[in-house]
């Protein structure tokens, strides 16, 4: 297995640099830092396969903490679909954003490419769907066209959660769950609908209009102009991250507890 987590590796150093969740800046890939996403993806695969060993769970919704979020309160930065393949192999559907641009595209890697880089700390975090979603989950990933029916090319870091102008990573995560939940939902606003029905809030971050210009300047993947005015101009961002998905799912029966791996 670690041979082809290796070989993944290499072969994910080769492409064009993509990122969600973690710095845009380019850096060596080093041994070491190669050595320690391997191992933490073997770990997780491991505890993935336990998992399915005991409750049958093909399914899981994976984090993982690829920048410093700290100043915000939040602990992880992405999230993608894995989901384990006949074959074996635990395989993970997310959606990440073409570094230095605003567009953004679904990749289906493996679990060495998803913790690949330098991650800010080593640490995967998932939550184990309900039973009732399993089957519904899996078949959409196992679709080459589902994962794509609710995705917007126009990528925005600090997409508003109700609009659907822009869409983030995670954003794109909880759209695809309520469309594979409900099988009515065929559009975005009709994903959107269900996550309000069912509870959803996001995270509010407080940001300054010094800080709103300073990040629409300098990066081409941030923008505010589909967020409400009263909000913005109140300095209330809000947006879809992977710690407000982690209080929701649970919560409202959606998956089972928060399960953590530390390296």
């Amino acid at each position: 297995m670690k041979q082809t987590f290796i070989a993944l590796a290499l072969l994910a150093a080769l492409l064009p640099t993509a990122h969600a969740g973690r710095s845009c800046e380019s850096r060596p890939l080093t041994a070491a830092t190669l050595e320690r996403g391997l191992t933490l993806a073997q770990r997780t695969s491991d505890a993935l396969d336990a998992e399915h060993a005991r409750s049958g769970a093909r399914v899981v919704v994976l984090a993982r903490a690829g920048q410093d979020l700290s100043q915000y309160r939040l602990r992880y930065s992405h999230l993608g679909w894995a989901y384990k393949t006949p074959e074996g192999p635990w395989r993970v559907v997310h959606k990440l954003n073409q570094c230095g641009t605003a567009v953004g595209a679904l990749y289906r890697q493996g679990l060495g490419e998803f913790f690949l880089d330098d991650l800010w700390r080593h640490e995967a975090s998932w939550l184990v769907p309900a039973p009732a979603l399993q089957a519904p989950l899996l078949a959409a990933l196992n679709d080459p066209e589902r994962p794509r029916a609710l995705h917007t090319r126009d990528y925005n870091m600090l997409s508003y959660p109700w609009s659907t102008r822009y869409q983030q990573s995670n954003q794109w995560g909880i759209e695809l769950l309520a469309a594979a939940a409900e099988p009515q939902v065929r559009a975005r606003e009709q994903a959107q609908a269900w996550l309000r029905f069912k509870g959803y809030q996001p995270t509010t971050l407080r940001l300054s209009a010094f800080t709103r210009l300073g990040a629409r300047v300098g990066t081409a993947h941030i923008a505010f102009d589909d967020h409400p005015n009263e909000k913005r101009f109140a300095d209330r961002i809000e947006t879809v991250t992977v710690d407000s998905v982690w209080d929701w799912m649970p919560a409202t029966g959606l998956s089972g507890p928060v399960q953590r791996l530390v390296l």
